[in-house]
């Protein structure tokens, strides 16, 4: 494909006039194709965001350029929005679209359709419409000699997945945060016992079983809530990672609730596993306290 002095390779693909409405794209700039132009061949294009960035990268709109698929000229009418690619890689290849019917006779002279999309109404069970096609194209071919992709069987697949995956991540968070909690209440109970004598010498001047609590209480909830801090910090720095790792094909984005909830999961562990050596230490007899060695 050649614009100008610009030469690169591109993919070209034969579509019909309901293209855009089937698979949901949008068009930024220019307009779509119509049924006029699949019938009369037209030289029409249109281009997506990675083939205007490669042969137009100085034109902002380049609705109405010329440009040479092999030797084919043809007038570009529409431009698609930049897409996000979905899961997987992300696909740089400069992709044009052409009426299949331009395709077939003026690009590759060959009459082969290899692949057709059908967009369902709501109504009809996609699973049905898959044997439908199946038989239609069955019948019409003799035998068979092709292959359907069910994007709703996809989607579920993909559901299933995840929500495996999101049980067992939560089952695995769910189980650290109970043994890091059980080691938080551990320190803190070796806490309370080597400062026995401090917290008779603060019951003796006067401070209460309150105010015993109260302090044990806040220091679980700091060191759970410094934890929670690191591990916050090492997240951003395995992100930051794999993001220069990955590249374009795979971005970790960051949730300002997934912080939240982990401040919130912080407190509420040094809340419910520091009670117990809260209670312990504002239970002491001061006498008894203020005895111990």
């Amino acid at each position: 494909m050649r614009y100008r002095s610009i030469q690169e390779d591109a993919t070209v693909n034969g579509v019909g006039e309901d293209y855009l409405t089937v698979t949901g794209e949008t068009l930024a700039l220019g307009q779509g194709f119509d049924a006029k132009s699949v019938t009369l061949r037209s030289q029409d294009i249109i281009i997506d965001d990675n083939a205007k960035q490669t042969f137009f990268s100085d034109i902002d709109n380049p609705v109405g350029e010329v440009i040479l698929v092999g030797s084919v000229p043809g007038r570009v009418i529409g431009v698609l929005e930049e897409s996000d690619g979905g899961f997987g890689p992300s696909v740089t290849t400069p992709t044009i679209y052409m009426p299949y019917t331009t395709v077939m006779s003026r690009v590759t002279g060959s009459t082969n359709i290899d692949r057709f999309v059908a967009l369902l109404d709501d109504s009809i069970s996609s699973s049905a419409a898959e044997t439908a096609i199946s038989d239609l194209i069955e019948s019409r071919h003799g035998k068979d000699d092709f292959e359907l992709r069910n994007s709703d069987s996809i989607r579920q697949t993909i559901e299933s997945t995840t929500g495996t995956m999101t049980l067992l991540i939560s089952s695995v968070a769910v189980i650290s945060l109970i043994v890091g909690g059980i080691g938080v209440m551990n320190i803190m109970l070796v806490s309370v016992t080597e400062r026995t004598n401090e917290i008779g010498v603060r019951m003796a001047v006067g401070a209460r079983q309150s105010d015993i609590m109260q302090q044990f209480l806040i220091e679980a909830v700091l060191v759970c809530i410094l934890g929670g801090l690191i591990g916050i910090g090492l997240a951003f720095a395995i992100g930051e990672l794999i993001n220069s790792v990955g590249g374009d094909n795979f971005k970790v984005i960051y949730s300002s609730t997934s912080i939240i909830a982990a401040f919130v999961c912080s407190t509420l562990i040094g809340v419910v596993f520091g009670f117990l050596p809260a209670r312990n230490a504002a239970k002491l007899d001061p006498v008894e306290a203020l005895s111990r060695d």
